[in-house]
């Protein structure tokens, strides 16, 4: 109880830190007050607001500092900073870091300053904890609420002063194991370090993606388990050698320290080794152990010394699957034993009491809910912890090379297994559902895992067991019914004489053309899942023409996820060494490769198809947006079609002057997701009926913009959004054009 109302008064002060001076005279008043009258029960309400006082006095204290780091918002700065963190890879490419501030202030006079920091710099050796770096680079205030005050983003960075000490020790054991690590085969070499220290650098992103599909990410967060293992091993070794109990205590608390270290202190961790401190302490003075209570100590603690752990999802995961480790999983032992085997009841109960109780924090800040997840723990639960100890014991025999060359190697089977239980149990149709974060979406999820806990413990009221179950098959029927769409049939929920559709994949394009029995898909969008769901909605199993306009990532950033797929790649011109990684990716599936330019021509079906851009070898455009193919279609059912690709304005009126546009066109994919930069001209020629445009909702450019959209309307356009109708399809039925929409505007 008090740790729950701790933690919401830290959220409330670090989003509100203004309150945080007044609260603590009034919390003291009032606790002093409850003890002069001596009301019955009055102790916790005591306890709640000494704590509350103490929680506010942290954020009062951190106040100045933070105010003096947002004073820093826009400006291009110089900090001194200290690696409290360990780093990760960002997809812009940048190793990102948490830090605390030594000084910072415009560049050659920084002031001193001491704060909390996101740091993100170009790829360096020796951001390591405890390290010292200069950083000079733009900053960037973050929201009321966040742990680092400001975040800066790096353009020059050095180290000033190496990780000391055990940081030093610590970071060269790890990046030992880490080098080590990668030289075994995939899969579960990349995965290796992420299990035994926390180290996910090495995991790729699809890997990534699977693992939080399959509800298996939180084996790669340093948590309880591994503290406990860690505990549980120097414990037993001190007692086989005959020690008494404090020397096993200290010597296990002295183990728990060095792990942190060697993981780096991130919050899961923090309060995983908090907690397992309290155990230890407990055992020391003789008093048997209370979970919960030492669970809510461990909370109200952590919360006052760092508040701005209350809004950390890993904190908060952490915590709730201990208290489901704790209160659920006995339960939902006997329940389940009444209908399987105690060994598989046993196995089951863990992963489940953490999904039940974990669903509805998840569904806070996740647009996707594990529907295997239960599944994927029981598998992977086995191997998990001996990928942690043998993974750990190779890490730590870093010194005698042979040896943690052996004991890596055994570690990496059961991490390949887990990794291959990741993949797997991922690629399931309807593995994940689709729910919409917030708390509208997290007290669904808590209906749910309520009804489904009740119903495995079986409460005495018969009432409340036939409304649990009633949920729970509710729940069931639309989450079977909605794979089966999403799935198998998801092609029945779709008309069947659709020539043209632009598929719903947020900000991207990804338009498909129909002919016969011949498909052409222009561009992928980014997101493969995406892709994937908009062709099976559509029924679209092979591509026969595979046209990849240009090479930006909502583009082409799901091309390979159709690899073994694709018959003939049509494609822009190649700019980089990882667009040739695409085009190699599609070749190796058995795909042909052409390029495109004027001239280039072809049959899909019984449509004829033309490139009216870029001319070839341009030297005014040689790649990018303004270099798109844009692709002329027409015949064989399909409605005359122009697909501009992103051409700005600048060679959309050239391409008018080419004079290759001409005629009645039925249908034009709108430049650039209908951004600002159009020529009147062009869409005034084309005079299209339907303009498609494929745009993500609440994109950061403003698109489509509202010049573009009146533009459209002065041609006589009409837009067609996939923001706002979802999935559009267009045919042809008597000389007509016709249009069908998932979503009406």
């Amino acid at each position: 109880m008090v740790a729950v109302v701790l933690w919401g008064a830290a959220l409330l002060l670090i989003h509100v830190p203004r309150l945080a001076g007044p609260t603590i005279p009034i919390a003291l008043i009032g606790a002093v007050l409850l003890v002069i009258l001596r009301r019955r029960r009055a102790g916790l309400v005591v306890l709640v607001l000494l704590c509350g006082a103490g929680l506010a006095a942290t954020v009062a204290a951190a106040q100045p500092a933070r105010d003096a780091l947002t004073a820093q918002d826009g400006h291009v700065v110089e900090a001194l900073v200290e690696v409290s963190s360990s780093a990760s890879l960002g997809s812009d490419g940048r190793l990102w870091f948490d830090a605390q501030t030594i000084a910072i202030g415009p560049p050659g006079h920084p002031q001193r300053v001491a704060g909390p920091i996101r740091v993100g710099v170009a790829p360096i050796d020796g951001a390591d904890l405890g390290a010292v770096l200069r950083v000079t680079g733009q900053g960037k205030r973050t929201d009321a609420g966040e742990r680092a005050a400001l975040v800066l983003f790096g353009t020059r960075a050095e180290v000033t002063a190496p990780a000391s000490g055990a940081f030093a020790v610590a970071a060269t054991t790890r990046a030992e194991f880490i080098q080590r690590a990668s030289g075994l085969p995939e899969p579960g070499a990349g995965l290796l370090p992420g299990l035994a220290v926390g180290d996910t650098r090495a995991v790729s992103e699809e890997v990534s993606a699977a693992m939080l599909a399959s509800g298996l990410s939180h084996l790669t967060a340093v948590s309880g388990a591994n503290c406990a293992i860690v505990v549980a091993v120097v414990f037993w070794l001190v007692s086989l050698l005959g020690g008494g109990r404090a020397l096993r205590v200290a010597l296990s608390l002295l183990a728990l320290g060095a792990f942190v270290v060697l993981v780096t202190p991130e919050p899961s961790v923090v309060r995983a080794s908090v907690m397992a401190a309290l155990a230890m302490l407990t055992l020391l003075i003789g008093r048997p152990s209370a979970g919960l209570a030492m669970l809510s100590l461990a909370v109200c603690g952590l919360l006052i010394a760092d508040p701005w752990l209350a809004a950390t999802p890993g904190f908060a995961l952490s915590a709730a699957a201990t208290a489901a480790l704790l209160v659920l999983s006995r339960p939902l032992l006997r329940g389940l034993g009444r209908w399987m085997p105690v060994p598989l009841a046993l196995a089951l109960s863990v992963p489940l009491a953490a999904q039940l109780v974990c669903g509805p924090i998840v569904a806070l800040f996740s647009e996707t809910q594990s529907v295997v997840g239960v599944v994927a723990n029981l598998l992977a639960a086995p191997a998990a912890p001996i990928a942690t100890v043998i993974g750990l014991l190779a890490c730590l025999t870093s010194p005698v090379p042979p040896l943690a060359d052996l004991l890596a190697a055994a570690a990496w089977l059961p991490a390949a297994w887990i990794q291959t239980t990741a993949t797997v149990s991922a690629s399931l149709p309807g593995a994940t559902a689709a729910v919409p974060a917030g708390p509208l979406a997290a007290t669904v999820v808590a209906v749910i895992s309520a009804a489904a806990t009740l119903v495995l413990v079986r409460p005495r009221s018969r009432r409340l067991r036939l409304v649990a179950a009633a949920v729970v098959v509710i729940a069931s029927a639309a989450s079977v019914a909605g794979m089966l769409l999403r799935g198998p049939l998801a092609s029945m929920t779709t008309p069947r004489a659709w020539t043209i559709a632009a598929c719903d994949i947020g900000q991207g394009d990804a338009v498909l053309i129909r002919s016969g029995s011949q498909t052409a898909l222009v561009d992928t969008g980014a997101d493969p899942d995406a892709l994937t769901g908009c062709l099976a909605q559509t029924g679209t199993d092979r591509i026969d023409l595979l046209v990849l306009s240009h090479f930006d990532l909502d583009h082409v950033g799901a091309a390979t996820s159709l690899a073994g797929r694709v018959d003939t790649v049509l494609h822009g011109p190649v700019a980089e060494p990882a667009d040739q990684r695409i085009l190699d990716e599609l070749a190796a599936g058995g795909a042909a490769l052409r390029g495109g330019a004027v001239g280039t021509h072809g049959l899909l079906g019984s449509a004829e198809w033309r490139v009216v851009w870029p001319p070839p070898d341009s030297a005014a455009f040689p790649s990018g947006n303004d270099a798109s193919i844009v692709v002329d279609i027409a015949g064989g059912g399909v409605p005359r079609m122009l697909m501009l690709g992103d051409l700005s304005a600048a060679p959309q009126r050239q391409l008018l002057a080419s004079g290759r546009v001409g005629g009645e066109y039925a249908v034009v994919k709108v430049a650039h997701h209908g951004s600002r930069d159009q020529e009147p001209a062009l869409y005034a020629q084309i005079a299209a009926p339907a303009a498609l445009i494929s745009v993500g909702e609440d994109n950061d450019y403003g698109h489509p913009r509202k010049e573009t959209l009146i533009m459209l309307e002065a041609a006589g356009s009409r837009a067609l959004r996939t923001d706002r109708r979802g999935l559009v399809l267009l045919g042809e039925q008597g000389g007509r054009l016709v249009v069908w929409t998932e979503r009406q505007e």
